[in-house]
């Protein structure tokens, strides 16, 4: 498993990180990164090959099982979470937006 985040790291990036490395102790192959976009904003990607396996809902709901138990003001900022594939990683619009962020204006 790799956990990278980019950019300026916060006290709520980090929580939200810290939140998903149980998901990336039960599945080493996966791929989690994430990012600020701006000052209410949180950007989360992770690229797994056993997403193949679940659906899109199937696969969030795993995910934001290890959100829930952090505050409120911390899960509203996590605007994006992008479950892919490294299949649909190559294929994926919103997975460029996430490599090439169009700057914020916040």
């Amino acid at each position: 498993m790799s956990a990278k985040t980019r950019g300026n790291t916060d006290g709520c990036l980090k929580a939200v990180m810290k939140a998903l490395e149980k998901y990336g102790q039960q599945h080493p192959k996966a791929s989690i990164e994430g990012y600020r976009q701006n000052s209410v904003s949180l950007r989360i990607r992770i690229v797994d090959p056993d997403f193949s396996r679940l659906s899109r809902a199937d696969r969030h709901e795993e995910v934001w099982r290890l959100l829930e138990p952090l505050p409120e003001e911390i899960q509203s900022q996590v605007s994006t979470i992008l479950l892919l594939t490294p299949e649909e990683q190559k294929k994926s619009f919103a997975n460029l937006e996430f490599d090439d962020p169009i700057p914020s204006k916040l």
